[in-house]
C-alpha cells in the first residue's frame, strides 16, 4: 500500500492509495475536461493533482499542503469544473467560490478555468477583484455566472452591498491560505465564510502550514483528505541555495556583479518594499540590465506590459515584492534573487519557488545584511538545513560572518519581527478572459 506523505490537521484523515495514477484518463474526469487537458499539452498528472483530483471528484474536503509550481490549481480546477458541469441548470447561479489573496494569482486562476473548461458548454465563470472599475463585474454578476474568483476586499464589499448572494455554493476554494495570512485577511476569510452555505465541499490549500493556517483549516474543514508532496515548510530539492553577507550600502553593487556572473535570461529580484523594487530596476537599467518592478503602485498596463516582457525574454530581470509575485506563473525562471530577506521566514520558501518549477533545477540566492541575520536564523531554523555561504565574493561584509545556525527551533536566539502591517486587497490587473461566446461573456 502507497501511502502518501501528508500535513494533516487534527481529526482528519490522510489520503491512500493501493496504486499509483500515471495519466488523467485513471482519474473519473468527463471527456469534454481530458480533450482540453491534452489539448494544452498536459499528459501526466503532477503528484498533488494525482492525490487530490480524485478524492475532490467524489466531493470530499481537502486539504493540500504543496508548494508554489506543482500544478495545484489544476489540482482543483479540474474537479471543481467537473462538479459544476455535473449540477448545471439553465439559470447559471454562483455554485463555486474560489478566494485568493492577489489579482494576478486570481487572474492566473480565471485563465486555468477558462482553459480546461473550454469544451463545457453555458458554464460561466468571471473574476473580481479591487483596483479596477466595479462596474463591468457587476454587469457579469448580473448576468449570471457558476464559478466566482475572487479576492476578499471586492468581494466582502459586493456582498455588503447585496450585489451578489454566497447561498448557493456547492464548492469552496481557499487557495493560498498562508498568504492570506500574511497579508492580514483572516478576519476577512472568516466573514466570508459565514456567508456560505453550511453544506458545502471546501478545498483548502496551502504552501506552509503555520499554526494559524492549521487552527483555520481545522475550523472549516470536515473528514477531509489531507494530502501534500512536500513536508511543511520544506523547500524543493532541486533548488541551489546560497547566501551572501554584505553591506546594506553595497547590495546594489553586489547585484549587478551577481547578475554579470551568472548571466541569466530570466531572473526574478524580490524586494520588500515597492520603492526599493523601483530604485533597484533603475539601477538595473544604468547598468545595462534589462529590468522591470512590478508592484501595487504600478498601473494595470504597466504591470502586464512587464510581466509580458518577462515571460517572452524581452526583460531579463524581474523585479518584485513578495504581494505582487503571487500569481506570477513563468516557466524557466532560472535564478531567484533575494535583494532583502523577507522578515516572515514561509515567505522564503515562496519565493524560491518560483524557480525548479514542474521539476526543473533552479538557483535560489540570498542578500544578508547586518540587520537581516536575525531573519536567515528564523529561515534555515523553518527549512531545517544551513543555506550555503559565498565566501570571498567582491563585496563582502564589514562585520565578521555570524556563526552557524543552530537548527534546533528551540533554541534561544532572536527571533524575527513580525510583520504587523495589514494589507488590503492590492490592485490587480483585470483578468483575460477565455472561451468568450459572441464576444460577450467569459465561458469557462
Amino acid at each position: 500500500m502507497t501511502v502518501f506523505r501528508t500535513c494533516r490537521p487534527s481529526n482528519n484523515r490522510s489520503f491512500q492509495s493501493g496504486e499509483s495514477i500515471v495519466n488523467f484518463d485513471q482519474m473519473g474526469l468527463s471527456a469534454p475536461i481530458l480533450r482540453a487537458i491534452k489539448e494544452a499539452g498536459y499528459k501526466t498528472p503532477t503528484p498533488i493533482q494525482a492525490q487530490a483530483i480524485g478524492p475532490a471528484l467524489r466531493g470530499k474536503d481537502l486539504l493540500g499542503c504543496a508548494q508554489t509550481g506543482t500544478g495545484k490549481t489544476a489540482a482543483f480546477s479540474l474537479p471543481l469544473l467537473q462538479r459544476i458541469d455535473e449540477s448545471a441548470s439553465d439559470e447559471p447561479q454562483v455554485r463555486a467560490l474560489v478566494v485568493t489573496p492577489t489579482r494576478e494569482l486570481a487572474a492566473q486562476i480565471g485563465e486555468s478555468l477558462a482553459t480546461y473548461g473550454k469544451h463545457l458548454d453555458d458554464l460561466w465563470h468571471t473574476v473580481i477583484f479591487g483596483g479596477v472599475n466595479e462596474k463591468p463585474q457587476i454587469r457579469e454578476l448580473q448576468a449570471g455566472v457558476d464559478i466566482l474568483v475572487a479576492t476578499p476586499g471586492r468581494l466582502l464589499d459586493l456582498l455588503g452591498r447585496k450585489l451578489l448572494t454566497l447561498r448557493h455554493v456547492q464548492v469552496f476554494v481557499l487557495d493560498e491560505a498562508d498568504r492570506m495570512l500574511d497579508m492580514g485577511f483572516l478576519p476577512e476569510v472568516k466573514r466570508i465564510v459565514s456567508a456560505l452555505p453550511r453544506k458545502r465541499q471546501t478545498m483548502f490549500f496551502s504552501a506552509t502550514m503555520p499554526p494559524k493556517i492549521r487552527e483555520l483549516a481545522n475550523s472549516l474543514l470536515h473528514d477531509a483528505v489531507s494530502v501534500a508532496v512536500a513536508p511543511v515548510s520544506s523547500t524543493a530539492e532541486r533548488i541551489d541555495q546560497a547566501v551572501y553577507f554584505v553591506d546594506k550600502t553595497n547590495k546594489r553593487k553586489l547585484l549587478a556583479e551577481v547578475l554579470s556572473e551568472i548571466k541569466s535570461a530570466r531572473t526574478l529580484v524580490f524586494s520588500r518594499t515597492k520603492h526599493g523594487a523601483n530604485r533597484i530596476a533603475k539601477f538595473l537599467d544604468k547598468q545595462g540590465v534589462k529590468a522591470a518592478a512590478i508592484h501595487g503602485n504600478k498601473s494595470q498596463g504597466a504591470r502586464t506590459r512587464a510581466l509580458e516582457g518577462f515571460k517572452q525574454g524581452n526583460i531579463e530581470v524581474l523585479v518584485a515584492t513578495d504581494i505582487a509575485a503571487r500569481g506570477i506563473d513563468v516557466d524557466g525562471v532560472s535564478h531567484v534573487l533575494n535583494f532583502d530577506l523577507p522578515n516572515i521566514p514561509e515567505t522564503y520558501v515562496h519565493r524560491i519557488g518560483r524557480t525548479a518549477r514542474a521539476g526543473a533545477s533552479g538557483i535560489a540566492l540570498s542578500f544578508c545584511d547586518l540587520e537581516e541575520r536575525e531573519y536567515l536564523v528564523a529561515i534555515e531554523r523553518l527549512i531545517g538545513r544551513h543555506i550555503d555561504r559565498v565566501e570571498s565574493h567582491a563585496f563582502e561584509s564589514s562585520s565578521k560572518p555570524p556563526p552557524l545556525t543552530n537548527l534546533d527551533s528551540r533554541a534561544r536566539g532572536p527571533k524575527p519581527r513580525s510583520n504587523k502591517a495589514k494589507s488590503k486587497t492590492s490592485r490587480r490587473p483585470k483578468a483575460r478572459r477565455g472561451g468568450q461566446r459572441r464576444g460577450s461573456r467569459p465561458r469557462t
